[in-house]
Formats: structure tokens, sequence, C-alpha cells
């Protein structure tokens, strides 16, 4: 039996096509790395879908034969085919505004208290079921979220996975099944909602024209398919006690637990239960992450000459300790646009001279990012009633030292960094776990911290400082 398996992982600025080898340990390949971005028709912001399985095809065809492949995303967008399979146009980027007011309208009509005992999920203005209501349905046959509708392209078969399918909003968090009384008092068609799949399960075999363009077949199992839920699926924790924080364009924050929390004060603290592998529960809050520094290098960029990261950090580090600070979830850096600008103005709104300087905006992003790691991590502790001994911060921005350092001290908890590349890891072991090579999490996380770089990073400074960073902004 092979031993190479490949994952597809499309995050929401880059994609890749990833080999993975555990003939001998756990080893990866890059296959194939595009750049993934939204594209603006008018007054409306699209995902390249056709462009993306276009580079994923390419990616394939590099990584060459393997056992199977497995296909990640970033949740809660979708697209809608008709009754023939066709897709019935591109799929909307949930950083596009058409669902304004929304979740306010929702939660008015059915009330907010109702939304969270079914499905548990934390209200934020692009969840699917608010898109869902701002769409088109006209035509529509069935809705599949971004890893199968690629699951479809590549095999000919529909379903949704569940780790993804629990961010819609309209997945029961007790039966995870369809919440079908409520997506009937909502008046959307329940005919839309695809079978349900679990990570491991078989999707089906690559299509014959898919196979001939890339050379070989194989088949296309699920895997947890919200690229969080593979990431945490990879923590290389070796106990419960432990907190994350998936890192990258966003930085999803908590814990894993048995059993959802559905609590009044949970739904107070816009916590959410999304579905993890093997029956869990991630509970967590979106953290805006990554994105804050993403699109102050790109607006440095376009007015002069391009920022240098490695050198902003190494400046950032020299910066007066919180001179400014954000709350990082403020609505108004959800969109595309002129970050530096809207963080001098939110400074400027909370009484804080802004930042002078590229480096000094760096360092105002990477600790306002860490105090919202911290007021995540607390948060889910005091919620759940979990003790937490130390946070595994994964993901990309595991490889930022001064980002790990400031969450290290901003939660008074040791921070273990890495793997950078959690999600892939995540992927391609439930598919090794389904090929009969890996037993449970249990097994999977050890083989992950016992082959992959990790470092640790202890506490320091004084809390009391982050203690009054927190008390202006939160």
């Amino acid at each position: 039996m092979s031993r190479r398996f490949a994952a597809v992982d499309l995050g929401a600025s880059s994609g890749r096509v990833m080999l993975a080898d555990l003939s001998g340990g756990l080893s990866l390949t890059e296959a194939h790395r595009f750049p993934n971005g939204p594209v603006r028709v008018a007054d409306r912001l699209y995902w390249d879908v056709l462009g993306l399985y276009r580079e994923i095809l390419t990616g394939l065809r590099a990584a060459g034969p393997v056992s199977s492949i497995g296909v990640d995303s970033w949740a809660v967008d979708y697209a809608l085919l008709d009754g023939s399979g066709a897709m019935l146009g591109n799929p909307v980027h949930y950083r596009d505004d058409r669902t304004r007011g929304v979740a306010e309208q929702v939660a008015g009509a059915v009330g907010a208290e109702t939304l969270y005992d079914v499905s548990g999920l934390q209200v934020l203005p692009f969840n699917t079921i608010y898109q869902l209501l701002a769409d088109r349905l006209d035509g529509a046959a069935t809705m599949l979220l971004i890893p199968d509708l690629i699951g479809y392209w590549l095999t000919g078969e529909l379903g949704a996975e569940v780790t993804n399918a629990s961010t819609t909003g309209l997945l029961d968090v007790r039966t995870r099944s369809w919440a079908l009384p409520l997506i009937k008092q909502l008046g959307l068609p329940s005919g839309i909602f695809p079978p349900l799949r679990q990570p491991g399960d078989a999707v089906g075999g690559l299509r014959r024209d898919v196979a001939a363009e890339i050379g070989w077949s194989a088949p296309v199992r699920a895997v947890g398919s919200h690229d969080t839920a593979s990431a945490v699926a990879a923590v290389p924790a070796s106990g419960p006690s432990f907190a994350y924080v998936s890192c990258g364009t966003w930085s999803l924050a908590g814990i894993e637990l048995p059993e959802p929390v559905l609590t009044p004060e949970s739904r107070a603290a816009n916590f959410t239960n999304e579905a993890g592998v093997d029956g869990t529960v991630r509970y967590l809050r979106n953290v805006m992450g990554l994105w804050l520094l993403q699109e102050c290098l790109r607006a440095w960029s376009a007015t002069g000459p391009g920022s240098d990261l490695r050198e902003l950090l190494a400046a950032a580090a020299g910066e007066r300790p919180f001179a400014a600070v954000v709350n990082p979830d403020e609505p108004a850096f959800l969109p595309p646009g002129d970050m530096p600008a809207r963080i001098a103005a939110e400074c400027r709104r909370t009484g804080q001279r802004p930042p002078s300087s590229p480096a000094a905006y760096v360092r105002c992003v990477l600790e306002s990012l860490a105090l919202g790691h911290r007021l995540a991590v607390r948060q889910a502790m005091e919620l759940s009633g979990r003790d937490v001994e130390v946070v595994h911060l994964v993901g990309g921005g595991s490889r930022n030292e001064l980002l790990c350092q400031f969450t290290a001290d901003a939660c008074g908890l040791p921070v273990v960094a890495g793997p950078a590349e959690a999600t892939t890891f995540g992927n391609v072991l439930v598919q090794a776990r389904a090929a009969g090579l890996v037993s449970g999490l249990e097994e999977m996380r050890s083989l992950v911290a016992t082959s992959q770089p990790l470092r640790r990073y202890e506490p320091s400074g004084d809390p009391r400082a982050w203690d009054e960073a927190a008390a202006r902004v939160f």
C-alpha cells in the first residue's frame, strides 16, 4: 500500500497542493502553491473558484499518484448548483457586504437564543445562514460549501462534510444533522442541503476526465474539511488541558471539548461550537488574525516600495510597548482596504495616538492580536470550566516569533508554536487513518509532536501591563 497522500488546502489568501509521505515518519512536500484572493465585479466580491480548480489540477498532476486525496478550505462560502449540477454563479466572498443587517433581521424573527440553542454558532455577519438569506436561490438544487464543491468536481458525488457544515448556522449542534425545523422556519429550501459525511468517509473515485487530465487516479476522502478542524486535529498536544490558536488570516482561539457549551453566558460572549474530528467540539471564537498585518503590508506596497516583513518585525520588537492597541475584531477591519488608516482612526476614537511608523503599526497589530488571543483563551476556560496548562499556536502565525512571545506574555501561559502546516497534517492524517496507518487523535497528535520541530515560549514581563492594555479596548 502506498503511504503517500495529497492534501488540497485552500486558504483565504493562498492555496496549495501538498504531498505527504508516511513511509518513515511524517514528511511534507509542496507540489504546487498558488495565490487566492477576491475578485470585484461591479459591486460584488467573488472567489475565482474556477481558477482555483485549475490550479488544484495542476498541483495534483505535479504530486503524482497517491493513496487518496483530501480537500479542506476556509468556511461559510458556497456555490449553488442547478438540477444538472452546473454552477449558477461564482461563489460570493465572505467579505462582501451583501449580508449587512441580515443577522439582526434573523435574530428578530427567530430569536438569538433559539439560533444559538440550535446551532451553537457565534454571530458573524458572513455566516452561511445569512448569506443564503441574502442570495437568490431561484433554480438552485444543491448548495455545496467550497471543499464539497471541489470534491464534486473531482468525483461527481454530492455531499457535505460535517465539520464545515457546522459553520453554516444550519446544523443542529447536538445531533450533527441539518437543522430542518430552523431551515423551514427561515423559508430556505431544505432540498438544497446534501447528505452529510464524516471525516474519513469515502467521497468517490476521480472522474475519468479528471484522471485523464492529471495522469493518475485515486479516491477522494472526506477530511476535516474546515481548515481549522484539520488544524486542531494536528495540534501536538499530549493531553486535554490545552488551548489552541490556529493563526493565519484568521485566528481561531479556543479549546477542544466533548460536548457543546450552550449557556446564555457563552452566547453573550459570542463563542462558537463547531464540529471537530471524532465527535469533538471546537469551542472557540474568531479573532481577526494576521489579516490586519497582511492588509497593512498591501497598503504600504501600493503607495511605495514594498515593505520587508522580516525587517519590520525586527524593528517592531524595539518599539515602545503598548503605545497603541486596538480591538482586532472591530467591524471596520473586516473589508479589504486601507488598514493603517482604519487602525489610526480606531486609535483616535479610543483616545490613543496612532502609530507613527510602519514598525509601530506592526507592534500595534501584534500586541492587539495577542490581546485577542488572551481574551478568547481566558473566556473559553471560564465558560467551559476547563483548565488550560499550555497554548498551542499552529498555522502560519507560528513562524512569527514576536506574535508567539506576545501571546505567551498576554495569556500568562507557555506557548508551543508549530507546526506551521497543521492544517495539512490534519488533512493527511485523517486520510492515513482511513487507510489503517494510524489510529485515533492521540496517535495522530503524537506523530506530529515527534516528527515536527516545535518551539516553546515562556511568559515574561509584567502581566499588569497586559491588563492595562486590555482595559483600553475590551
